[in-house]
């Protein structure tokens, strides 16, 4: 572990999490995508299409064939946004909403097991770091520092 860097370790991490994800989604003959959109959705009074892609970090045609799929597999439902005219709310079916429990519970079982294999403390620091990462990112913090790179070793 000591000479992947951090991008490795992240991508490599999330790989793993999405490849098993997918595979206990396919059990159900849904995706990761799937569930993580009916998680996404709001239970009772729906979310606005166009919130839904920022919430689940997807770019809008990846949104669009998730969302056709899960309406054709009669998961969720759309009507018109009354605040919006133009804008389109999406709702849970009643088995959407049988997934959407589904789902929860996929994601409580990968985080108690993780919980119950990590310290509170080293979760923590994980947590932080992520939190570090995010804002670096965010903030435009990565690239528009002067170079100061080292000879580290990559892969």
């Amino acid at each position: 572990m000591k000479d992947k860097t951090i991008d490795y370790v992240l991508r490599a991490t999330w790989q793993a999490v999405s490849r098993m994800y997918n595979e206990e989604a396919s059990k159900y003959g849904a995706t990761m995508a799937t569930g993580f959109a009916l998680l996404s959705i709001d239970r009772e009074n729906g979310t606005p299409s166009t919130a839904l892609g920022p919430r689940m970090g997807m770019e809008a045609t990846s949104l669009t064939r998730t969302l056709k799929s899960m309406e054709e597999k009669g998961l969720i439902y759309r009507k018109p946004n009354p605040d919006d005219g133009r804008g389109v709310l999406i709702y849970l079916t009643d088995f959407g909403k049988e997934k959407r429990e589904l789902s929860k519970n996929t994601v409580l079982k990968f985080n108690e097991t993780v919980k119950q294999n990590v310290t509170p403390e080293k979760l923590l620091h994980f947590m932080e770091v992520a939190e570090i990462i995010n804002e670096l990112i965010q903030d435009k913090n990565i690239f528009n520092q002067p170079e100061k790179i080292e000879n580290e070793k990559i892969y």
